[in-house]
Order: structure tokens, then sequence, then C-alpha cells
């Protein structure tokens, strides 16, 4: 079958796809910016297509000809206005499936309980609204409705984790014992690549879950033992809101609030299987479903291994930047401030671009780590990402792979890359850092060019760094002059400290 995918930059999205491959079908990913799939083990093995879920002649065009079509999209984090873009789109995409022939459309959505209409939290709300219009499509619909799914890198595996590791003790919503049914993320794609081949005539949804119903405080006392931590001390106080639990959770863990409050928003409701109607379609694997232990114990593998092959943070946050770019010739976005540092580097160009393509995360930045930090906790207080995303691999990067509050806009191994902010800034921002050993690279006019020039010989490199500000606003000019003091530390220490590095792990001794 042909399976046209959107989100497929997403948590979820980015893991079906190899699983749909490998059964088999032929897979058309449907993104805003297809170039964010560079990098990716099966990017050669699939369609590629440009559209947005919003754009009604991009998503039917690019739905045509698809057998079924994913629908893998939401809005969260988006702010208060969430519900109104996951229904905006949903309709539109209801409609390109239908006047597209699809035949079938599948939406994983989220766990509700049977309660009135409004009772249910806004996150909760929203997934059912989009569930309704999809299988109102006329398109015959298949929607897996799943609670907190265990797996590496998915936004309610990582609030856990760090909740349960970072705090011995802590004071808790009532929430904390509610019964939730959880389910490992390879049983979510399980059941997604299964519902591919429904019979035509089943139109419906479909509660999924994993074997094993249980409170969350349980489930942290399991993430506990199974992580080897001594047994953890959790007291439910009522009078913590859901407003006030979600920017603890962003202060916590590197969910930010803006996230975190939807999730935390849903705990208040228990989310157990009404039905198990979906194995009828998709039985059981051999060894049965994957139990809370076990996912918990598989994630962590991964963790531990640096084989997450994709997180909560894989797609992008809403409104930040990626077009125009300050590097393209004609850019003609408005003033543009630029803080430039060139130097050579005594050591060989494939030495120092590891130093660079291992920055971030654990490693840090290089530079005054304390201002480092301080602007991660500001962004977090503001309700950005901050510095607790870290990094997917702590050895390779790749195009749109997170990097702290940044994300890797463009990379050409062994020689550039470019980081775009998704930091809270009053304007857009960039950093990018090039090596080159051919001292024919070294062209500019500025002063200390023909030093540069002379200096650049055999096994030595060339080092060009530049952070890029558009402003928006007063505000955004008045932030620019308020940092600038401060750029000869964090971005001179930067350029400073990874050459370096780069000398030291050569065996140069320090220039």
């Amino acid at each position: 079958m042909r399976a046209a995918v959107t989100g497929v930059t997403g948590y979820v999205g980015g893991r079906l796809v190899p699983e749909l491959l490998a059964a088999g079908h032929t897979v058309r990913a449907v993104s805003r910016d297809p170039a964010r799939l560079d990098g990716r083990d099966w990017a050669d093995d699939i369609e590629r297509v440009a559209a947005d879920v919003g754009d009604l002649d991009a998503i039917r065009t690019a739905l045509d000809g698809a057998d079924v079509a994913y629908y893998l999209v939401h809005s969260l984090g988006t702010g208060r206005t969430f519900e109104a873009v996951d229904r905006r789109n949903a309709l539109t995409f209801a409609q390109a499936a239908r006047e597209a022939g699809v035949a079938r459309i599948v939406y994983l959505g989220g766990l509700y309980p049977d309660v009135p209409e409004g009772d249910l939290s806004a996150h909760l709300a929203s997934r059912k609204e989009v569930e309704e219009i999809l299988l109102a499509s006329g398109v015959p619909t298949a929607v897996l409705r799943a609670a907190v799914i265990l797996g590496s890198g998915s936004a309610s595996f990582e609030m856990m984790r760090y909740l349960t590791e970072r705090l011995p003790a802590m004071t808790t919503p009532r929430w904390v014992d509610n019964r939730i049914q959880p389910i490992a993320i390879r049983d979510v794609l399980r059941y997604l690549v299964g519902a591919a081949t429904l019979p035509a005539d089943v139109s419906r949804g479909f509660d999924i879950g994993g074997p094993e119903v249980l409170t969350y405080r349980e489930m942290m006392h399991r993430y506990a033992r199974v992580a080897g931590l001594r047994q953890r001390v959790i007291v439910g106080v009522p009078m913590l809101t859901p407003r006030l639990s979600s920017h603890w959770v962003g202060l916590v863990t590197p969910v930010p609030s803006g996230i975190a409050r939807p999730l935390v928003d849903s705990l208040q409701h228990e989310v157990v299987c009404l039905e198990d109607d979906v194995r009828r379609y998709v039985p059981d694997p051999p060894e049965g479903l994957v139990g809370v232990d076990r996912a918990i114990e598989l994630a962590l593998t991964r963790i531990h291994h640096g084989e997450v092959t994709t997180r909560w943070s894989s797609a992008s946050v809403p409104g930040a930047p990626s077009d125009p770019l300050p590097t393209d010739p004609d850019w003609t976005g408005g003033s543009l401030y630029v803080d430039e540092r060139r130097t050579v580097v005594d050591a060989p160009q494939e030495v120092l671009w590891r130093v660079i393509e291992e920055i971030g995360g654990q490693g840090g930045w290089y530079s005054w780590s304390l201002a480092w930090q301080a602007r991660g906790l500001v962004d977090r207080l503001l309700g950005g990402p901050g510095l607790r995303r870290g990094r997917r691999d702590e050895h390779r990067l790749r195009v749109d792979d997170v990097l702290d509050f940044w994300r890797v806009e463009a990379i050409e191994p062994g020689e550039r890359l470019l980081l775009r902010a998704e930091m809270r800034l009053p304007g857009l921002a960039w950093l990018e850092l090039r090596v080159d050993e051919a001292a024919a690279e070294v062209t500019d006019e500025a002063a200390d060019a023909p030093s540069l020039r002379d200096a650049v010989g055999p096994g030595r490199t060339y080092f060009a760094q530049r952070a890029l500000f558009h402003p928006h606003g007063l505000a955004g000019q008045a932030y620019w002059w308020s940092v600038a003091p401060f750029h000869g530390i964090v971005f001179g220490g930067m350029q400073r400290n990874v050459a370096q590095e780069a000398e030291r792990q050569a065996g140069r001794p320090a220039s």
C-alpha cells in the first residue's frame, strides 16, 4: 500500500516510517520542510512531499494516490489557541483526504474517560474533537486512543523519568493516585501499522493500552526500581493546581510548561481502556503486549546506548524561524546584527569538526557556563525549552536535531553547522560554525585576514564562528545591545575553548 504520513518529523511519525517500510508499504512523507528529513536512515527509501496540513490545496495534492493517510499532527505547545488550530487543521485534512480519494485515515488520539463533555481537560477534549471530525469525513477512519506512551524520548516518559530521578521526595497533586493504562511505543507502532489494512467497513475508534493498569505513583515507583534508584517518597497534596504543577514540571524536567500543562491537566482523569476490540483486527504478538517494567527497561537501554531515534522535541517549536535564512544571498529580512570571530586552530579539520559536532548537551558550550545556565533558566521561566532538551545523540548531529535551545538548521559534515535559536527572543537568531583547511577560502578583507591566510597550513584548520540576530522592534534592538558586552566572554570564550580542546585532542600544545 502507499501510506502518506503527516507529522513525520515528530516523535511517533519518525518511528512509524521505518515500521511501514519493514511491512512492505511505500511511504510518502508529508512535511512542511522535507529537508528536515535529511540524515534519517530511511530518507532515501521514501517519497518526500512538501505540504502544510492547514493548506487545503497542498495537502490534497500530497494525499493524491495514497491508500492510507496517517494523521499524526497536533498543536500542543502553541498556547491557548491550540484547540482552534487542531480543529482547523483536522477539518482541512478530512476534506483533502476525501477529495483525494484516500481509502483510509488512521489517527493516533488520546484515551479519554466516559465523562460529560465539559469535564474533559482541554487537551483530551481537543483530541476527541479531532477524532469526531475525522470519523465524520466520509473516509473510513481508524482512531487509536492511547494514554501515556512509554518509550525513550516520549514527552510522558521524559516527565516521569526526570521527576523520579531528580526528586527523591516530592509533593504532587491528587492526580498521582489516578489510574492509568500506559502502553509501550512498540505496541503503539504495531497497532498503527496494523490499522492500515483494516477492512473497508471498519470506521471507529479503538482504545489501546498495555497489559497493566496502575496509578501514576505506582508507575514512578516502578521506574525507580527498574532504574536502580532508591524508593521515592511521593506525597499527594490537594492544593497543587494544574497551572502550578505544570510550572513545577517545566522547571524539573526538559518538557517546557507550554507542553507540560495540557499533559498535566489530562492527568486529572483516570484513563483506562473501556474495550479491547482492536485485538480482533491486530492480534497480540506471541510474546504478548509489553509490560510497564519491560517498557521502562527498553527505553532506558536506548537512552544509555544513545539510540534514541526520535524525541518529543523532534517537532519544532511553533513559530520558530526557518525561512528566510540570513545565509541566503538575497536575504532581505531587515536589520541583521552579526558577531563574527575567526581563528586558526593547530589541529586537523576532522578533529576540530568532531569537537564542534559534540557541542552542547552534556558536553556544554565551552564558555562561561554560568551565563548559559542563567540564560537557560530565564528561557524556561518564560515558557521556552531552556537547556534541558539536551541532544538526541552525544556524538552525531543531523538536520532538525535539537541541541538544547537550538535546532540544527543545516549541516555539511566536516565543514559547516548552522543552528537556529528556539529560546524565547524578541527576534530571530542563528549560530554558524564553519571549518576549512584550504587557505584559499580565507578571503575576508578584514585586517586580520592576511595573517590568517599565512597561518593556515598542513594540519591546521581555519575556524569561523558567526552569531546572527534579526531584532523584532525596539525590544529586539534593546536585547541585542544589552547582551553585546558579554559576547566577548560567551562567544569569544566559546571559540577559544573549542580550539583548545581540538588542539588537545590532536596532541598539540595549546596555542
